[in-house]
Order: C-alpha cells, then structure tokens, then sequence
C-alpha cells in the first residue's frame, strides 16, 4: 500500500488516516515572505476515538503515550465528548446535523502540540461533505470556530468566504476576509485559504498531504525521523514572526493588551 492509495481501497472511507506533507505560507502585503515546514496530521472519526486508541499502541487517546489526543485540546476543552459540541456549533449556524465527523489535527508527541488550525469535516448520511468547522488557536491560548456550509463544486473543492473574526498574529490585522478552498480528504489532503483587505491579497496559506493508514509502523517512522515535529511548529511561530519584525512589520499587539510598549529593531519604542 503506497500513501497516494485511494481510502476507498482501505475497505473504510472513513478509517483513520495519517497525513504527512507540508505547510507554506506566502505574504504578499507590505512585503513579500514565504516559508514552507514539513507536517504530519491525523484524520480521526470522533465516534471511533476508542476503537482507534484499542487498535494502536504508539496513538493514545485522552491518556499520556507517545504519541496522544486529547479531548480537551478541541471544542469546548473540557475533557468532554466532541459531538455534541460540534453539532452545537452547527446548529448555532443553520447547518444539518452531521451523521460522521472527522477530526483533522497534528496529535501530541511528547506530551506536546499545538495546532493553529483543526478542521472538523461534516458528511451527511451519504458520506458527503456537506460543512466544515475551522478551529483556529493563536499562541495567546485563545479558540475560535469558523462554521461554514462546504459543498464541493463540480471539481470536487468547496469554496467559501468568511470575515476574519479572530485575533490569531500581531503582525496582521482584523480588516481581513479569508477565502478557503477545502477537498474531502481522501488520498491527498488540500487546504488552500487565501487572506485578502482593501489593497488586495495579503497571504496565501496552503496545507497538502499525501494519506497512509494510521497504524504503529507509520507512528515510529514519524517519532524516529522528527522526534521534535510538534515542538517544532511552535518554534516555528515564533521563528517568522521574529523574521517580520526585523523586516520591519508593524507589531499590532492583542485586541485585549493595552499601551503594549515594542522596540523596533532600530532602537525605537512604539506603543501598539
């Protein structure tokens, strides 16, 4: 079995998938910056987070391994089931209730992940993507859900527009519209948003991946050759964000900070 094998020749569309692939990120305003970091992810079923914590010995679920999910890292953070607050949020947005989700997120290695973006895919009785929850995070601790309806057009991609809603960095503000292009994940994983305000395209973000059973062979190979991967993209956060600021961007600070004093990189103060 190669990672580019269809689900659908796993014998379960929705079986437990790992992803591994790569993240880039391109701003366009006021200046250019790009950079591209190699990730991995897990696509869960929410009802089968115990089968598939029983069927692994390297992935487990809501209890300390190598490699883990945690509850409480979604949805409400509690520790509790992610279903019922799931079809809350749809219901909240007018969308159907979903009869399987599936749960895209980098789990915890070591103890320790952070995901800036989880997607929560909604399918229908049919098997068919019909909405799609966004949970975005930003390094202050703070979540937000974005709900959207999520038909695929005749390419097989939906397409949806959202106004940003959400502090997530300070070196971009809340005048911002996301426009996202999402595919059920299947063989290959692709998530393309691109963040736009009243110039133009400020930045393009994409996640793509090729899919593989998620068994413990694939698990050892990821903790053998990038034991650090989920360190590793916190570290990277803050890696660029130190790029912008001596590039000069202007550090804006959380919505919730006030008189937050910075120091450019020429010496001078400037209050956010």
């Amino acid at each position: 079995m190669t990672a580019a094998a269809a689900p659908a020749d796993w014998g379960d569309p929705f079986a437990p998938r790992l992803y591994r692939g790569e993240v880039m990120h391109m701003r366009l305003q006021p200046f250019a910056h790009q950079f591209r970091y190699r990730v991995f992810t897990l696509l869960l079923d929410v009802d089968r987070l115990a089968e598939t914590d029983a069927a692994l010995r390297l992935l487990a679920v809501d209890r300390p391994g190598l490699f883990s999910f945690r509850s409480r890292d979604h949805g409400p953070r509690d520790g509790s089931a992610l279903r019922p607050w799931v079809e809350a949020k749809l219901a909240e947005a007018g969308r159907p209730k979903p009869a399987r989700i599936m749960l895209l997120s980098m789990p915890r290695l070591l103890g320790y992940s952070f995901n800036p973006l989880s997607v929560f895919f909604c399918h229908d009785a049919d098997g068919a993507l019909e909405s799609v929850v966004y949970e975005v995070k930003n390094t202050f601790g703070d979540q937000y859900p974005y709900v959207l309806a999520a038909e695929p057009g005749p390419d097989g991609a939906a397409r949806q527009v959202q106004a940003k809603e959400f502090f997530v960095s300070p070196f971009i503000g809340m005048d911002q519209t996301y426009r996202f292009t999402i595919r059920p994940p299947g063989a290959r994983l692709a998530v393309r948003i691109k963040q736009a305000n009243a110039a133009g395209d400020y930045l393009i973000a994409t996640q793509n991946g090729l899919a593989e059973p998620l068994t413990d062979r694939a698990l050892a190979r990821i903790a053998l050759r990038t034991p650090l991967a989920t360190f590793k993209v916190i570290a990277a956060i803050h890696w660029q964000a130190l790029r912008l600021w001596l590039k000069g961007a202007k550090f804006l600070g959380h919505p919730g900070d006030d008189n937050i004093v910075v120091k450019r990189p020429d010496g001078r103060e400037k209050t956010a």
